[in-house]
C-alpha cells in the first residue's frame, strides 16, 4: 500500500471510486494517442489488475506491526513506499499541449545544451515543462468554455486539467534532447583541426545512428534492466515526488501541505543563491585553515576549493546548492559512503604525488589538466614525451579502476538477479513487480520495434562510416557495438542501482587505440559508437523506468523518445555547423571569451590524439602512463576483496562498499570546485542515515520533495543568472568586492599561479 492508499482508505474502496470516476469521464475526456485499446478494455483490464494485487497493496508494506513508518531498506521497500501506484488510464496524453511543449523544451534544452555548453537538468524541464501545461491550459478553451464543442479538435487543444501523464511525456521528449551529441564534437573536431567538412546528409545520418542505437538497446534490455524491482533507478524518486506532489489528490490536506512545502523551498533556495554565487561567494566555500593562513601554497593546495582546480577543499564547509545538487537525497547510502572514502584516499594521494614530483608533476600547478607539448607526431620527434600533470593521471587511473570494478562489483552482487530476469524473460515468466503488473493494462512495446531501430541505426552507421571518410574499418564498427551490447547489462545496471556509471570512454578509447592505432579520427568514430551507445542507452533506461513507475503506456513512452531524439539530433548539427562557421578563430583559440570556448573541443580531440595518434608511446607497456591502462585489470580485483570477506564473515557493512565508485572518487578531487564536498557528505548522511531510520515519515513524505525544491530553485537561478549577468547573454556584471566577495580566491586561500 502507499502513502495515498493509506489516506483513502481501503483498497476496495479507492478501486470503486476510481472505476466510477473513469466511466464518468470517458464521454468528455476519450483517450487519444497510438495506444488504440479503449478505455472500456482498459478499465476492465484494471479491475483484473488490482484483484491480482490487491494482497500486495496492504498496510505492512510500510507500516510496522505497530502501526509506525518502516524504515526504508530494500529497493522494494523505496518503490512501493516513494511510488505511487496509483492510475488513471482514461486521462488524455497525446495532446496539443504535450506535444507542443515536449518539442518546444526539446528544442530549448538542445540549443543551451550545443550553443552555451550549458546543462539543462531534468527537473528544470520538468517544472518548465508544468508551467507551459498549465498555461495551455488557461489560455485555450477549456471542457467548460463556450468555444468547446467537444469535438475531437477541441479534446485535443485541451480536453481539461493538464494530467500527469502529458506532464511525463512532455518531460522525456525534452530529456532525450537536452545534451548535446557526441557525435557533433566529431564533426567539429574534424573540421576545426582536420579541415575536413563531413556532409550535411551523411552528418545527420551519423548524429541520428549514433543517438539510436543506444536507444535500440535499452528497449531491447528493458526486460532485465527497467522491469524488475531491484532495478530502482533512485535518481527517478526525485521526479516520481514531484509529479506527485504536482498532479495528485490535490484536494487532501497532506498533498497541499508537501505542495506548498515545495514551493517555499524552491522561492528560498532560488533567493538564497544570489549570495553564494554572486554577492557573498565565500558562503559556498568557507574554510578555516585558509583564513588562518592566507600566503600558503600547500594550504591553498590542500583546503581551498572556491575556484575551479584551487584545490581539494579538505574541512572546507560551503552551501551552495547549485554545486551540491540533489544528489545527497537520492543516491543510495552506499554509494555515498564509497565517495567518501575515496576522497579520503585522494587527500593523501595526489599531495603525495605531487610532492615526489612523480610524472613530473610540479612542472604543472598542483592540479590541471594541461600538456606540456603540442599533441602530434611531429612535435612528439622534435620535443619528446608530452607530459600529463600528476592529477591528470590520478583522475584516468581511478576512472579506469572503477571501469574494471563496475563489471565485478555487478556481477558478484547482482548477476544472480540479472540473469534470473534474463531466464525469466526467455521463458516468458511474468515479472513480479508491483508497478509493472499495474502496467499489464497497456500494450507493450514489441521487441522487434527496438530492434529494427538498431538494424536501421547500425546500417546507417556502417554507410556513414565509408561515405564520410571516417577512417573506422568496417569490422571495428562492428566490434564497438558489440562490447557496447555486452557492457551494458553492468553498465546499466550500476546506473540502476547505485545512481552511478563509470566514465567509460576510457576503455574503449584504449580499445580503438589497440584495434587501429595511430588514427586519432577513428579513434574518435570508435567512441562514439561504443562509449555513447551506452550513455544513451542508461538515459533511455531511467526515462524508460520513469515511464513505469507514472505509468505511462509503453508505446506512448516509445514515441516521445524517438522524437526527442531526431529533433535534438538534427538541432545539434544545425547549431554545431553554425557555431563552428561563425566563431571559428575563438575556438581555435586557447583563451576563448566570456560567451564562446574551445576547450570542449580541443579537449576532445587532444584526448583522441592521445589515445589514437599517441597511445603506444604514451600508455603503451613502455610508455610513461602504462599504470593507466592497468587501472582496468587493478579494478577487476577490487571488488572481490569486500566480496569474499563479506562471504566469509557476513559482516554487513560490506554491502554499503561499492569499489567501482570508490575508485572513481580517488581522482575525483582532480579538478572543478571542491569546497562544498564536505556539506555535500553532511546532508547526505543526515538525509540517508539519520533521517531515514529515525524519521521515516518524513523521509518519505518529504526528503526527496526537499530534493527535488534544492534542485529547482538552483536551476532556475542559473538560467537567469547565466543570460542576466554571468556572460551567457553577452553580459558580464561583477559584484563589487568586500569581504564575502575579495579579490582573488573567494575562500582566501593563495592564488597559486604555477606554470609548467
Amino acid at each position: 500500500m502507499t502513502r495515498l492508499d493509506h489516506e483513502l482508505g481501503p483498497v476496495e474502496a479507492r478501486d470503486a471510486r476510481q472505476a466510477t470516476d473513469f466511466v464518468d469521464r470517458l464521454p468528455q475526456y476519450p483517450v487519444v494517442g497510438i495506444d488504440d485499446t479503449s478505455s472500456s478494455e482498459k478499465l476492465e483490464k484494471l479491475g483484473s489488475v488490482n484483484e491480482s494485487i490487491e494482497e500486495d497493496s496492504s498496510d505492512d508494506q510500510i507500516y510496522d506491526e505497530n502501526g509506525k513508518e518502516k524504515v526504508l531498506e530494500t529497493a522494494e521497500d523505496f518503490s512501493r513506499a516513494l511510488v505511487s501506484d496509483d492510475d488513471d488510464p482514461t486521462l488524455p496524453i497525446h495532446t496539443f499541449r504535450m506535444w507542443f511543449t515536449g518539442l518546444g523544451l526539446a528544442v530549448f534544452g538542445a540549443v543551451l545544451g550545443m550553443l552555451f555548453v550549458i546543462s539543462v537538468s531534468a527537473l528544470f524541464l520538468q517544472l518548465l515543462a508544468y508551467m507551459l501545461g498549465r498555461v495551455f491550459q488557461a489560455v485555450i478553451p477549456g471542457p467548460k468554455s463556450r468555444f468547446h464543442n467537444g469535438n475531437w479538435f477541441w479534446r485535443f487543444m485541451n480536453p481539461g486539467p493538464f494530467n500527469i501523464k502529458e506532464h511525463v511525456a512532455a518531460q522525456i521528449m525534452a530529456n532525450t534532447a537536452a545534451t548535446a551529441a557526441l557525435a557533433c564534437f566529431v564533426f567539429a573536431s574534424d573540421d576545426l583541426f582536420y579541415g575536413i567538412t563531413v556532409n550535411p546528409g551523411n552528418a545527420i545520418f551519423t548524429l541520428l545512428a549514433s543517438q539510436l542505437i543506444g536507444y535500440g538497446f535499452a528497449g531491447m534490455f528493458r526486460s532485465f534492466l527497467v522491469y524488475p524491482t531491484i532495478m530502482l533507478y533512485p535518481q527517478n524518486l526525485i521526479y516520481v515526488n514531484l509529479f506527485d506532489v504536482l498532479h495528485r489528490s490535490k484536494g487532501e490536506a497532506l498533498q497541499g501541505k508537501r505542495l506548498r512545502f515545495f514551493w517555499i523551498v524552491t522561492a528560498c533556495i532560488f533567493v538564497y543563491e544570489w549570495f553564494p554565487e554572486w554577492i557573498a561567494p565565500l558562503l559556498g566555500s568557507f574554510n578555516i585553515v585558509c583564513l588562518c593562513a592566507r600566503n600558503s601554497d600547500w594550504v591553498s593546495y590542500i583546503f581551498g576549493g572556491a575556484e575551479g582546480n584551487e584545490g581539494m577543499g579538505l574541512m572546507g564547509f560551503g552551501v551552495d546548492w547549485a554545486n551540491i545538487g540533489s544528489s545527497p537525497f537520492y543516491s543510495p547510502l552506499s554509494t555515498q559512503l564509497s565517495n567518501y572514502v575515496g576522497w579520503g584516499i585522494n587527500y593523501f594521494l595526489l599531495p603525495a604525488i605531487f610532492a615526489s614530483n612523480i610524472w613530473h608533476s610540479q612542472n604543472f600547478p598542483f592540479i590541471s589538466q594541461n600538456l606540456d607539448y603540442s599533441l602530434n607526431k611531429t612535435a612528439y620527434a622534435i620535443y619528446g614525451q608530452p607530459w600529463q600533470s600528476g592529477s591528470t593521471v590520478i583522475y584516468n587511473l581511478g576512472l579506469n579502476m572503477s571501469i574494471g570494478a563496475c563489471f565485478v562489483h555487478i556481477g558478484l552482487w547482482y548477476g544472480k538477479e540479472i540473469w534470473g530476469a534474463f531466464i525469466d524473460f526467455l521463458h516468458r515468466k511474468p515479472v513480479n513487480d508491483h508497478h509493472f503488473k499495474r502496467m499489464a493494462i497497456y500494450r507493450e512495446v514489441p521487441l522487434w520495434w527496438y530492434a529494427l531501430v538498431t538494424l536501421g541505426a547500425f546500417v546507417s552507421a556502417m554507410v556513414c562510416a565509408y561515405t564520410e571518410k571516417s577512417g573506422l574499418p568496417w569490422w571495428a564498427l562492428i566490434v564497438a557495438i558489440i562490447i557496447a551490447a555486452l557492457c551494458l547489462p553492468f553498465y546499466g545496471a550500476m546506473w540502476a542501482v547505485a545512481a552511478f556509471t563509470p566514465a567509460i570512454s576510457n576503455m574503449f578509447q584504449m580499445l580503438g587505440s589497440a584495434l587501429i592505432p595511430g588514427s586519432s579520427q577513428a579513434n574518435m568514430y570508435f567512441e562514439l559508437y561504443s562509449s555513447q551507445t551506452l550513455v544513451q542507452a542508461a538515459g533511455m533506461l531511467g526515462d524508460l523506468k520513469l515511464g513505469q513507475y507514472t505509468k505511462l503506456p509503453p508505446r506512448t513512452t516509445f514515441s516521445v523518445q524517438m522524437a526527442g531524439t531526431i529533433v535534438g539530433a538534427l538541432l545539434n548539427y544545425v547549431i554545431m555547423q553554425t557555431v563552428v562557421s561563425s566563431e571559428r578563430t575563438i575556438l581555435l583559440s586557447n583563451e576563448g571569451t566570456r560567451v564562446w570556448s574551445g576547450q570542449q573541443v580541443q579537449s576532445y580531440n587532444a584526448n583522441a590524439i592521445l589515445w589514437g595518434a599517441l597511445g603506444k608511446e604514451i600508455y603503451g607497456p613502455g610508455g610513461p602512463y602504462f599504470i593507466v591502462p592497468l587501472g582496468i585489470i587493478i579494478g577487476l580485483v577490487l571488488p572481490i576483496i569486500p566480496w569474499y570477506i563479506y562471504n566469509k564473515y557476513r559482516w554487513e557493512w560490506l554491502k554499503f562498499v561499492n569499489t567501482s565508485v570508490l575508485a572513481a572518487s580517488i581522482g575525483d578531487l582532480a579538478g572543478g570546485t571542491n569546497g562544498y564536498i564536505n556539506t555535500w557528505m553532511l546532508i547526505g548522511l543526515t538525509s540517508h542515515f539519520y533521517i531515514r531510520k529515525y524519521r521515516a515519515g518524513w523521509f518519505r513524505k518529504y526528503n526527496y520533495l526537499f530534493g527535488a525544491a534544492v534542485d529547482g530553485g538552483a536551476q532556475i537561478f542559473v538560467f537567469i543568472f547565466s543570460f542576466a549577468i554571468a556572460g551567457a547573454g553577452g553580459v558580464t556584471v561583477n559584484f563589487p568586492i568586500w569581504a564575502l566577495n575579495p579579490a582573488g580566491n573567494a575562500d582566501y586561500c593563495k592564488v597559486t599561479t604555477q606554470e609548467g
